[in-house]
């Protein structure tokens, strides 16, 4: 497609011009008298097929001395220098050398359209302009005004080109087919199609360009049925039929729109009017048909096409990637390199997702390589492709050192490198990029904000995530879904749900919005919120999905919440969602959490595939409720299952051991993890202090903390202060609390566990002491909470709090 967008780009009524352009060269050059040209000069300059060439036509026409008195031969130098991607400075030098031999606008004229040529030219293309209306004695022609409104079209200088405009108007030339045309162009290009239609509709009189182009800006501009609207008025309402351009204007139009009998239609005109054989048309056609789905179509227009050039192979391997057939988008690229066709940026770009899909790293190795040696790797598109490529690989450095060797990195550079950083767990450095990003001039963009802001929300970057929101606010895309989305997402991440809930009802909303809330109050004292806006999703229309599901379970199991969960599971049953893995363990969670084993294991049975975190479920559940020999029993028979133990599998099962006294199972189990190879973290270290503690062996738990090869957390230390008052060994006691009021000052439940420990010790100096720091340090043991369902609603209350179904929660107190 981006062949033909430069087809189309290129094809413009500037060019359909140009020949009778030329043809009035020798009338608009009214210069001295001069030596006859070397007669070969003009067509050679228009053949000429490189730099080198134009060069040496360029020296030719200096050793005959036709430069610089010859406004034609200058001209024509002129164009073929900027053809071929010359310096501006060339075509100044030799438009100012020129000059003072011209009596008409002509050589002006020639300069400004060359310089739609060369994206670098713009300032001279409007120099030249503005010279031509300042200090020449001669004025525009109808040729003039066309030239620099393509000039500000193509480099989108809206105030220039509405300066021109103004100008056409007062020389009279509004009326102009020429200028018509191109004033469609001009006001495509800036979207404005209101004013695009309205030219075209007062146009006194239309010929082929004008319906081509109007096709051809509505099409660019995403609207696809008026594009395909007007190309049907070209037959009912013209006198034209519809040409190449026509066609392959229309063509992506069709596809976009994914509709096959708009194609298909095309395609029979094609082959009626006898275009079919045209590799343009062709190549619209396969593209098209792949973006359609139609493969088989696809496939069968590329092999019967009589030439084939790389766009026509470009559009085949962008239709199988297209639709997700890598193998043969694959295949395919090698049936091109076989058959010798050159490989091109657009195939470069093209095959590398295929590649990285397919996790073929030594493939995607050596095609770096290739870009690398044909200086491919210097396009950006090509460069972002790569940085995507190492991305997905999490090859980082390499995606680094690609991403720094872009001269121009645009927009996508930045977002495809931002989203693999975060992607690959480099929160801060996704943030830190898109700082660097504001600091090179770059705005982020919808893209950027939905990469960056999970990363905020990672790290629990607030401040960051909070500056990027008030930028959403100021630069519009707060309100855009995916946004919105992400915003909501962060919040939720950083603890911050109430942000979250506030951004949830100003915003636009889907089943993502929903999931995002739902999951994030599912695990927080405010759990019912979650199981009330699953039921809103019902309510509001939209279908819930294994996200919904998990999510709700999951707040049911925090609450304890048997009923809810059990009308989640029917309504899952309901709709065939309880056979999905991820569903069906939220299930047993559920269950198990809600004392409900019974129920939890009818699940776990049913499950035909169990994976690691089914079997883990379960034994956590049997230690839980107290059946650790149950736990052990389902620990052994996950490994008969062909289901290996997990780090999650040791701790479930140590903590049953610890908590039913099994000290020798336990020590196999531990010895069995190391011989496994699984690096035993500061939570199985716990388990174990815990085994030992419990059971009363006290010196060997010390010398497990004292020989751990991490540093002992909260978990430990807490396990042997536990195990310290329940055995009276106060001195152990005591140096466990005081590491764990070093680690964690604020929590009132080890002041309590020490505290109590001394007045059991009859220590109550000591204990008066502890309680007298919980209150210096203005720490609070939280009271317990409990629930209640009522009107499909639940009500959690504490202690001096009383229920009441049609009021609420009241506190005691205020009620007397």
């Amino acid at each position: 497609m981006l062949h033909h967008s430069h087809f189309l780009r290129t094809t413009s009524p500037l060019h359909t011009h140009t020949h009778t352009f030329l043809r009035r060269l020798s009338i608009l050059s009214t210069s001295p008298p001069q030596c006859p040209p070397a007669p070969d000069i003009l067509p050679l300059c228009a053949a000429s097929r490189s730099l080198a060439a134009t060069q040496r036509l360029h020296a030719l026409a200096l050793l005959h001395g036709l430069l610089p008195s010859s406004v034609s031969v200058a001209a024509a130098l002129i164009l073929s220098y900027a053809a071929h991607g010359s310096c501006p400075s060339t075509l100044s030098s030799l438009f100012s050398r020129t000059a003072p031999f011209s009596r008409s606008s002509f050589l002006h004229n020639t300069l400004i359209r060359a310089c739609t040529l060369l994206p670098d030219a713009a300032d001279l293309g409007f120099a030249a302009y503005n010279h031509l209306l300042a200090a020449t004695p001669f004025f525009p022609d109808d040729y003039t005004f066309p030239f620099a409104l393509k000039l500000c079209a193509d480099l989108r200088r809206m105030s220039k080109g509405m300066e021109v405009y103004g100008r056409l108007i007062k020389a009279g030339l509004d009326s102009d087919l020429f200028v018509s045309n191109t004033l469609i162009l001009f006001y495509g290009s800036y979207g404005e199609l209101r004013s695009a239609e309205k030219v075209f509709d007062e146009m006194p009189i239309r010929d082929l360009i004008s319906w081509n182009t109007v096709i051809r800006v509505f099409s660019n501009d995403n609207c696809f049925l008026k594009s395909i609207g007007l190309f049907r008025d070209m037959f009912l309402q013209s006198d034209f039929l519809p040409n190449v351009i026509s066609v392959v204007s229309v063509l992506p139009a069709c596809a976009a729109l994914e509709n096959e009998r708009f194609v298909s239609l095309v395609h029979c005109y094609a082959i009626k009017a006898c275009l079919g054989g045209e590799t343009k048309v062709g190549n619209a056609l396969v593209d098209a048909y792949g973006k359609c789905g139609n493969v088989r179509a696809s496939e069968r227009v590329f092999r019967e096409m009589d030439k084939r050039n790389e766009v026509s192979w470009n559009s085949i391997i962008g239709g199988f990637s297209y639709r997700g057939l890598t193998k043969e988008a694959l295949d395919c690229f090698r049936s091109m390199i076989v058959e010798g066709v050159r490989l091109n940026t657009v195939t470069i770009a093209t095959i590398l997702p295929l590649i990285s899909e397919l996790n073929l790293f030594d493939e995607g190795s050596q095609l770096h390589g290739f870009s690398v040696k044909t200086n491919m790797d210097c396009d950006v598109f090509v460069a972002n492709a790569l940085i995507d490529m190492y991305g997905k690989w999490r090859r980082m450095s390499e995606a680094w050192e690609v991403f720094y060797t872009i001269d121009a990195r645009n927009i996508v550079s930045w977002n495809t490198m931002v989203g693999n950083l975060t992607q690959n767990g480099l929160a801060t450095d996704a943030i830190e990029l898109v700082r660097e990003m504001q600091a090179h001039g770059e705005v982020p963009n919808s893209i950027t904000l939905t990469n960056v802001l999970p990363a905020c929300g990672r790290v629990g970057s607030l401040r960051r995530g909070r500056e990027l929101h008030a930028r959403c606010v100021r630069f519009g895309p707060a309100f855009e879904l995916f946004v919105s989305n992400a915003l909501t997402d962060m919040y939720a991440k950083c603890g911050r749900l109430d942000l979250a809930q506030a951004m949830f009802d100003i915003s636009p909303r889907d089943e993502v919005s929903y999931n995002i809330l739902i999951a994030g109050y599912s695990q927080t004292s405010q759990s019912s919120k979650s199981i009330t806006l699953f039921r809103e999703m019902e309510m509001v229309g939209m279908s819930h999905d294994t996200v919904s599901y998990t999510g709700a379970l999951a707040a049911c199991a925090n609450m304890s919440a048997a009923e809810e969960g059990r009308q989640i599971h029917a309504l899952a049953v309901t709709r065939m969602f309880d056979e999905h893995l991820f569903v069906a363990n939220s299930l047993l969670d559920m269950y198990t959490k809600c004392g409900r084993v019974d129920i939890a294991l009818k699940v776990f049975d049913r499950i035909p595939v169990k994976d690691t975190a089914s079997w883990n479920t379960v034994i956590l559940g049997f230690g839980m409720l107290g059946e650790f020999e149950a736990a052990v029993e389902r620990f052994k028979a996950m490994k008969e299952d062909g289901i290996r133990h997990d780090s999650v599998s040791y701790i479930a099962v140590l903590s049953a051991c610890s908590h039913g006294g099994l000290v020798g199972t336990g020590r196999e189990i531990f010895d069995d993890m190391l011989a496994q190879g699984v690096a035993p973290s500061e939570t199985h270290y716990s388990c174990v202090v815990d085994l030992l503690g419990r059971n009363g062996l006290m010196e060997e738990a010390v010398g497990v903390v004292r020989g751990m090869p991490v540093e002992p957390g909260a978990n430990t230390w807490g396990a042997l202060l536990g195990a310290s008052r329940i055995h009276g060994n106060v001195e152990v006691g005591c140096w466990a609390a005081e590491r764990l009021l070093e680690l964690q000052p604020d929590h009132p439940g080890y002041y309590v566990v020490l505290s109590n420990m001394y007045a059991e010790a009859g220590r109550w100096d000591e204990a008066d002491r502890v309680r007298k720091a919980m209150s210096s340090r203005r720490v609070k043991k939280k009271p317990g909470c409990s629930w209640v369902g009522s009107e499909d609603q639940m009500h959690g209350f504490v202690v001096g709090e009383r229920f009441d179904p049609f009021c609420g929660v009241e506190s005691l107190a205020f009620n007397e």
